[in-house]
């Protein structure tokens, strides 16, 4: 594997670099340096989606025979590195990573013509339907019900943890057809109108005083069988997909990259009790050396995964094993980053990381998102599978166990 850039490689490195320097305006810029949760102030980062969409880069996985860029591998990862170094807004996502791949994989012609083009430009905001009380990691429990009546399937239960069902128009959702046989053989994958009667939202607040997460309920919703993507009875096939691209795709390498960089700037800021700088600190160093070498051994591990998917090669359970390892790295750093920043760790101030607020916040300004950022990724070893059940995965499919 030759970790080093191609020439080809190294001018779509220069050339991403420069679209971002030249279309990153400041407001684009305050919107991704203040956002600390799974995504950044949904008005600004809709515009950011305007403007990669207007490039024909919005989804840089999608092949050119559904509006993507074709790009390769190494391509996509030089691109993430870039966007993450340069701090670009956290798109609201969930159609260009999850349903639009699925979609492509198991859906009727007529719902790629109809759908794909709406995600690429952003006419569909969509969120997920997977988890609800009692049925998280072990989705296959799953309850709510759709029984089918004529034409339509008549939906009731409810789902929780929905990640911004409030400014979603369309959500993607398992729901149960069938209690016959194993628990995986009744689940269908269905595709819902927001808009439709019956549908309640109530928002959950977290401990960063956000609104990311939703519960929604479901009183008779009647939603066409033809929004059914794949077979009946069969979404579990379809949820697993999905799966992949929610645990795999998510870029930890150069996330982690960028925060372990802006981790080293504060530390090289903050004052240590015994005089001098939180970088010059013997025990803090060790941790950040420890975080470091995680951080890179995921980069390899990514590198050598890539060079396989180049090389036409199944990397297998690559995807359990970057949702754990990096899943559980952010949290290590992103705790280091709070302790680095001391007693200023302490305030609450939601408010302050508004765009356009311009509210001065308590503390030095590269403080206002750790915390929430904290907060916020500690449940990042639950969501998309826990780590136990990435582990049990990777024992199954690896180990052989």
């Amino acid at each position: 594997m030759d970790l080093a850039l191609s020439s080809e490689e190294s001018a779509f490195q220069e050339e991403v670099r420069q679209f971002l320097d030249d279309t990153m305006t400041d407001a684009i810029r305050e919107c991704g340096r203040l956002t600390g949760g799974v995504f950044s102030d949904f008005t600004q980062s809709r515009r950011w989606h305007e403007v990669l969409a207007d490039k024909g880069w919005i989804a840089p996985a999608w092949p050119k025979e559904y509006g993507g860029p074709g790009w390769s591998v190494m391509q996509r990862y030089i691109y993430d590195t870039e966007c993450s170094r340069a701090g670009t807004p956290s798109l609201f996502s969930m159609g260009i990573r999850m349903v639009g791949p699925v979609i492509m994989r198991f859906g009727r012609q007529d719902q790629k013509d109809h759908y794909l083009p709406r995600i690429l430009s952003g006419t569909d905001v969509w969120c997920q339907g997977y988890s609800e009380p009692g049925s998280g990691s072990d989705l296959a429990s799953l309850q709510c019900r759709a029984v089918r009546d004529g034409n339509d399937y008549v939906i009731n239960g409810t789902k929780i943890w929905t990640t911004g069902a409030q400014y979603a128009n369309a959500m993607f959702c398992l729901v149960r057809t069938s209690t016959e046989g194993k628990q995986q053989q009744g689940i269908s994958f269905v595709l819902i109108d927001m808009a439709t009667p019956g549908i309640k939202i109530e928002p959950i607040i977290t401990m960063a005083g956000d609104h990311e997460v939703n519960q929604v309920f479901f009183d008779d919703v009647r939603v066409p069988v033809s929004n059914r993507v794949g077979e009946e009875n069969q979404g579990w096939t379809v949820a697993k997909y999905l799966l992949e691209f929610e645990r795999g795709g998510a870029g930890y390498a150069p996330r982690l990259q960028a925060a372990l960089a802006r981790l080293r700037q504060i530390a090289e800021i903050e004052p240590c009790s015994e005089g001098g700088t939180l970088i010059e600190e013997p025990q803090f160093r060790h941790r950040l050396a420890a975080a470091e070498a995680e951080a890179t051994a995921l980069e390899i591990t990514e590198k050598r995964v890539n060079s396989a998917l180049n090389s036409g090669q199944n990397p297998g359970a690559a995807s359990s094993m970057f949702k754990l390892k990096g899943s559980e790295t952010l949290q290590q750093i992103s705790e280091l980053a709070v302790e680095a920043l001391g007693y200023y760790a302490a305030p609450f101030q939601p408010e302050a990381r508004v765009p356009g607020k311009n509210i001065a916040p308590i503390g030095p300004d590269h403080g206002v998102t750790l915390v929430p950022k904290m907060l916020n990724n500690r449940a990042a070893t639950i969501y998309a599978g826990s780590s136990e059940v990435q582990r049990n995965i990777i024992a199954k499919l690896v180990l052989g166990l």
